[in-house]
């Protein structure tokens, strides 16, 4: 990475960069560089990658823009998404996150809420992204089995397969997905608007407030938001209590639970590999017995 480069295309941009300045390199993933970026006017958080990474800074930019005029939970501010001669680059307003105050999880609950509460007629978003650095499909539908079993369930366990994850996890998988439509008998949910992939890791605060960043963003179910939430830990009960008496869950909810974690496990798997295939196939299993 050339750092001439990255400096002109800011420009290009509208943004320029302090000349006193260095890069200081932050914590921001296995996917791209981060770094605090120095400029007239402030400091920025700033994603580098590769020429192939526009495409997914670009969705990323679309999600936290579809995330603010929700008005619901805070997103830092989109400053430039483009790409270069040999990169690309995502800039965001720096934040200075810190802990969260003894009432944040409860706001957060409060405003995730209020987040689900914007819907739309149909599932899906306009456009595709990515979950990670897997590419995740967003076609606009008007089922939710559907969508879910096609662009979520099929399409993690097609790439699993060409990962060399077949046998038990495949089979088992596609019983599930013959009888995907047992889980929805009687629950025809809102196309919220969902943050995607709401791990502990993508949430943080600001002076006390809750800020939510890195999505996935598409329009479905609200209860898979909160089914990631349960995946990896990172949210208290008082988050959980909030929300529920903001917008309580669906009869049935907690028997979707391992479906939808299901889809991020099959990711985790087919991002990092076969650490995770023990849990993908019970998961498949028991749901598909069930």
């Amino acid at each position: 990475m050339k750092w001439a480069n990255v400096v002109e295309a800011l420009s290009d941009c509208g943004i320029t960069v302090d000349p006193g300045s260095e890069p200081r390199s932050v914590g921001g993933g296995d996917i791209s560089e981060a770094w605090r970026l120095e400029t007239t006017d402030g400091p920025l958080f700033l994603k580098v990658g590769n020429a192939n990474s526009f495409d997914m800074f670009d969705a990323e930019a679309s999600g936290l823009l579809e995330l603010a005029k929700a008005n619901a939970i805070r997103v830092p501010n989109v400053l430039a998404v483009t790409d270069y001669t040999d990169g690309a680059l995502l800039a965001l307003e720096w934040l200075d996150l810190g802990a969260p105050s003894i009432d944040t999880p409860r706001v957060l609950g409060q405003q995730l809420a209020a987040l689900h509460r914007c819907t739309r007629t149909r599932y899906g978003w306009f456009r595709d992204n990515t979950i990670g650095s897997t590419p995740q499909p967003n076609s606009r539908t008007d089922s939710w089995p559907a969508f879910y079993r096609e662009q979520r369930l099929e399409y993690q366990l097609k790439l699993a397969s060409e990962n060399g994850f077949r046998g038990e996890l495949q089979t088992a998988g596609q019983k599930l997905l013959d009888n995907i439509d047992a889980f929805f008998v009687d629950h025809v949910p809102d196309a919220s608007l969902l943050h995607g992939d709401l791990w502990g890791g993508n949430w943080s605060a600001v002076k006390g407030q809750p800020v939510i960043f890195d999505p996935a963003v598409y329009y479905g179910d609200r209860e898979t938001d909160l089914a990631m939430t349960r995946l990896f830990g990172g949210f208290s009960w008082e988050f959980y209590e909030a929300y529920d008496d903001s917008w309580p869950l669906n009869s049935g909810s907690e028997r979707r639970v391992a479906l939808y974690q299901l889809y991020h496990v099959l990711n985790h798997l087919n991002l990092f590999g076969g650490g995770y295939l023990g849990r993908a196939i019970a998961l498949v299993n028991t749901l598909a017995a069930s």
